[in-house]
This record gives structure tokens, sequence and C-alpha cells, in this order.
């Protein structure tokens, strides 16, 4: 994008974002998206939009390869090889081998699978460390896989973690974008960090995968998990994936072996033994719809250069920011403004952020919002357009100038919020 930047004193216009998305490479994306008409989504970081080729593709697998296919499609429709095809189109965008992922299971049972391989892998050290802001799931696996294996969970300060990997530490356990403010951890340098002191390093890629580049096999990364309903648009509950370094496959003891980790399950012998390489981290069935549904939604990134979706993410969110200084009071920026510490969203703060919220998505600007204080704007820049940022801040602003927030209909709590 050449568009010069506005001067200070020049003040932005709807009209200079409508130039950036004259210019923006990746401008014809957003056709690939069902996006409803009067609607600015800017919630794809809890739930990313629904890929036109999606319906489709789940209308034949219903229709056809369950219903007319029925238990021969797991063979005549490739069912079976479905999470190792999925893991490797999810390798491409994280920087990963195609046999070092596997889609399975949720989020938190493959951050417990991978919590306590590693902890089997540094016996006589004990501590799985974290940070206190983490998502909650994690810090509740964490804890739960302490209790059971005795260890010890130890949350930290983000800025107090590189500080605290100290020979005691068997892993380091981190989301890469803090789901709450949007901030980003540096991998390499909490993976060197961690590497120097003999800990293992897990990282949660939910607010990574398909937002950003990165690069777990240029990083020495061990194990990764995420999930495949927000940017990587799978669907509601789709799938998750994990990842594992190729060097540390055969040695990994992951404690849920079911029967589709096994060596041979159709052989079914009572002994278990492990299968060879990422196959080992699976455990029951896969969900055949769901998989199905996020390996068709993956395809929208088929043609996509991670780097360029980045500098479209840096430069939407930093427009954003831009235009919550230009035109909005009263709210205060809780995502870092320096591009290159955060991921594609931005969060800002204020006391009655719940029912400013309620009543944005009810004029069709959706985020979400996060306790205590928080409206978060997650920016999945394949279906956004400049403009949109533009507009969603105009929405803002007409919200806090007529006061429409406080109604008492937007003060009570959904369920989801």
């Amino acid at each position: 994008m050449n568009t010069p930047e506005p001067t200070k004193s020049i003040p932005l216009t709807r009209e200079f974002c409508l130039g950036l998305d004259i210019e923006d490479p990746l401008s014809a994306h957003r056709a690939r998206f069902q996006l409803p008409q009067g609607v600015i989504y800017l919630d794809g970081n809890s739930l990313g939009a629904l890929p036109k080729s999606v319906p489709q593709r789940l209308r034949e697998a219903v229709e056809v390869e369950w219903g007319d296919g029925l238990i021969r499609s797991w063979n005549d429709a490739a069912w079976y090889p479905a999470p190792q095809r999925v893991g490797s189109q999810i390798a491409r965008l994280i920087g990963a081998g195609p046999r070092e992922v596997i889609a399975a299971d949720s989020t938190s049972v493959n951050l417990f699978k991978v919590l306590c391989a590693a902890l089997r892998m540094r016996p006589g050290r004990n501590v799985i460390l974290g940070e206190k802001d983490n998502f909650p799931t994690d810090a509740y696996i964490a804890d739960g896989v302490s209790r059971l294996m005795g260890a010890q969970f130890r949350a930290v300060e983000a800025s107090d973690v590189l500080d605290a990997i100290d020979e005691t530490v068997a892993i380091v356990s981190l989301t890469h974008v803090n789901y709450r403010t949007g901030r980003l951890y540096d991998m390499a340098a909490i993976t060197a960090r961690a590497h120097e002191a003999g800990a293992l390093v897990v990282w949660d890629l939910c607010h990574t995968a398909g937002a950003m580049p990165c690069d777990l096999n240029g990083c020495g990364a061990d194990f990764a998990v995420g999930c495949g309903y927000k940017y990587l648009n799978g669907g509601p509950g789709a799938p998750a994936f994990v990842f594992v370094a190729e060097r540390h496959q055969e040695a990994l003891d992951q404690p849920l072996s079911g029967w589709h980790g096994h060596a041979k399950p159709f052989e079914f012998v009572q002994q278990y033994q492990p299968a060879t390489g990422i196959d080992r981290m699976l455990v029951g069935t896969a969900p055949q719809l769901g998989l199905i549904a996020l390996e068709e939604a993956l395809h929208a990134f088929d043609d996509v250069d991670m780097a360029a979706l980045r500098r479209k993410s840096e430069r939407m969110t930093e427009l954003f920011i831009e235009l919550v200084d230009q035109e909005l009071d009263g709210f205060t920026v809780a995502t870092p403004r320096e591009a290159t510490l955060r991921g594609s969203q931005v969060s800002l703060a204020h006391e009655h952020g719940y029912a400013i919220m309620q009543v944005l998505i009810e004029r069709g600007v959706i985020g979400d919002f996060r306790a205590p204080n928080i409206l978060r704007f997650g920016f999945a820049v394949l279906y956004l357009r400049f403009a949109d940022v533009w507009d969603a801040v105009a929405q803002i602003k007409d919200v806090m100038a007529t006061g429409a927030w406080k109604s008492d209909r937007y003060m009570v709590r959904k369920a989801v919020t």
C-alpha cells in the first residue's frame, strides 16, 4: 500500500480509508465470505465468518457422503485421514511441517495432553510456568495437570516471564497473543530462554493462527495448540489442532491413549501401542462434519501471502487506534500501540463497556466484551475493509454522543458476552 500517511495536522477522513481499500491487495478475498448486509464484523477473534463454499461442502457431506455412502464414506470419501489433511493445511499457516500438526479434540483437551506429555519428558522438574492474565482455561488446565501429576503451576506477570524461567521449570505455557489486550509475546526470545534453561515451551495459538504469520519451526518451538473456529473460520465449536515438533514425536507419551492414537487401531488388540509421529496425539473418533467444514474453510487461505495479511492487519489496527484518538473521548486503548507488539485486535477500556458493546452489536458493529471493562475488536482482515474501520468508530462516537448505552436494557448481562 503506497497511500501516503496523513500528517498529524490533517485529520483522517473516510475518503482516506476508501483510498486504502482501493490499494489493498487482499480486497478480493472478501468475496469468499458470507457477510450479512449492514454488518461490520469485528469479532472474528471469537467466531470467524462463514466462507461461502462451506454450506455446499456440508450439504454434500450430509446428503451424499453420509446419506448415500453411510459407513462406506470412512473409506470412499476419505473421512478417516481428515485429521491429518486438515493438520497439514494449518501447518503452512503456523510455520510447521506437514507431519507436525493434526486436527483433534478441543484446545483445552489438546493442552491437557501436551502438558502431561511434556512433564513426562522433564523428570526432576515440576513447575509449569504461565502468565497471570492468560485465558482462564489455560490456567485451569495447567492447574489440573499439576494436581494430577504432582507438579506446581506458577503464574507470573507477563513482564516477569523471562526472569521466572529457571532450572525448576519444566514447561513454559503461554498464549502467543493475549485474548484480552491483544499483546504479543516475542515467541523466539521466550523459546530461546526456555531452552537455555532446559525447559520446554507450549504456545497457545488461538489468537494467532489465521490472523498473522507464525514460525514455530523457525523459533524452535516444542508444542502448540489452537482452535479452528476463530480466525480459521471453521465454524462454532470447530475442531482444534495440536503441533508437536518432529524431534519430540517418538518420545511423546500422551495420557489419553484412545484407539485412534493406536499404531494399528483396526486390529483391536488390548495392549496399547502408540502410533508413529503426530498421529499419536489422536484419541477418539474425529467429528467428521466439523472437520469437513474446517477443511473447506481453510481453502480461503490457499493463495494468501501471510506476510501481506500481517501488513494489512498492522495498518488496519493502527488506523483504528488513530481514529479512536481522533474521534473518541473517555476510552483507554488497552492494546499496545506499537504494531509489532500486538496481534490482530484492538481492545478499548471503558467502565460502561458492556452496555456500549450491546448498543454497537444492535447497530451492526459486532465486537465483544471481556470483564471487567474491555470492549474487544478483532480484525480478520481477509474480509474487512478500511472503510469499515471508519464506520465502526463513527458508530461508537454516535453511541457516546447520544448516550444510547444508558438504557437499562443494555445493562443486563447475557450468558455469552
